[in-house]
């Protein structure tokens, strides 16, 4: 069973380090940054699944390694925000049938400022009762609920939070939507956005991103270059990534809705697409190439595409395909620069970010 007491937090992270070591140990990579966790409270989204015995309800989570749902007196990973209304919430619907009946799930998404958006999973129709007892509740917690089943969803209130991230002295606003992808542990990205910022400073030109998903990194790195083209495929994604380009001020991104193979043939001439026919890509001069790319990491197309530029900077989440991409990029770029982000305490993930010059 993973212990998950803040005194084992160093020993954990040492033997994931060890392992890393290990596994980079040909690539003569220069010394790597390490960035931690907070030990508790770190994980600003969730999900349970809800197991019913008897009169009474518990969260439950399928142990790593398992196959079945346990219940689970706590979650110290969770936010403190999450940690607070956790128990408050399971209270409620303890005590309230309507909300009891069929449920199977739940799914929190915090803030690190305390806002709460609470997201109640059935294997039934959610009909008017149901809504007047979750309001309630949510007006009574502070926070907001959603219900969903099959082919329905209730909102009460947003759908989403506003999360605020300390970055080089400025606050940055992000839309972080129920159903979109988000970094779950919030101090640590908050180190990965310093880290890219400050690694790609004097880089100059202008900034390739794929990736983009909802603007995380672009409204950063924003301010590093003259004009920053960025590629999501994921139309929710696309629409957060807009929406908080104009929360932050930021008005020199372009973004195009394609995946990287797409616009690799774009770039290459192979292919036209309509969705870039507001966009001038001769009128370019890109400098660098940003990817943060699924575990997958980079197909061979990108591979090459990410070889034409003076700079690379990857981040990882996943060190077994960035060795394996970082073999083929070291043909023709030198790693200047190596971190390590603790985004997933307790496991076996570590996050990585590389930076890379052409030789």
């Amino acid at each position: 069973m993973t212990d998950f007491s803040p005194a084992s937090y160093q020993r954990q992270l040492d033997a994931k380090l060890s392992h890393l070591e290990d596994l980079f140990r040909d690539h003569h990579l220069p010394a790597p940054e390490i960035f931690t966790s907070p030990p508790v409270h770190y994980r600003m989204r969730a999900e349970f699944r809800i197991w019913h015995q008897g009169p009474e309800s518990f969260y439950a989570m399928t142990p790593e390694g398992g196959k079945v749902s346990e219940p689970i007196a706590d979650f110290p990973q969770g936010s403190r925000a999450m940690a607070e209304v956790m128990p408050r919430l399971l209270a409620a619907i303890n005590g309230n049938q309507e909300l009891r009946r069929k449920l199977y799930a739940t799914e929190f998404l915090t803030t690190q400022d305390g806002q709460v958006l609470a997201t109640l999973i059935y294997h039934k129709p959610l009909a008017a009762a149901w809504e007047t007892q979750a309001r309630q509740v949510a007006e009574t917690l502070g926070i907001g609920i959603i219900g969903r089943s099959k082919k329905q969803k209730l909102t009460l209130g947003d759908d989403f939070v506003i999360e605020t991230l300390a970055v080089g002295g400025a606050n940055y606003r992000y839309q972080q939507v129920e159903t979109g992808f988000t970094q779950p542990n919030a101090a640590v990205n908050e180190k990965m956005l310093s880290w890219a910022r400050a690694v790609s400073r004097d880089n100059g030109g202008d900034l390739l991103e794929l990736y983009c998903g909802n603007g995380n990194f672009t409204a950063v790195l924003s301010e590093n270059f003259r004009r920053v083209l960025a590629t999501e495929v994921a139309k929710i994604s696309v629409r957060s990534a807009q929406y908080n380009l104009a929360l932050n001020g930021v008005a020199n991104v372009a973004i195009a809705r394609m995946s990287s193979e797409e616009f690799t043939q774009a770039l290459n001439r192979e292919r036209a697409f309509n969705r870039l026919k507001d966009i001038d890509l001769d009128s370019y001069d890109f400098s660098t190439i940003f990817v943060d790319p699924p575990r997958a990491g980079l197909d061979p197309a990108t591979l090459a595409l990410a070889g034409r530029f003076e700079w690379i900077l990857y981040i990882s989440c996943n060190p077994t395909t960035l060795k394996d991409n970082l073999a083929v990029l070291t043909d023709t770029h030198r790693v200047e620069r190596f971190a390590v982000f603790d985004q997933f305490p307790y496991t076996r993930h570590l996050e990585c970010g590389a930076l890379l010059r052409r030789r």
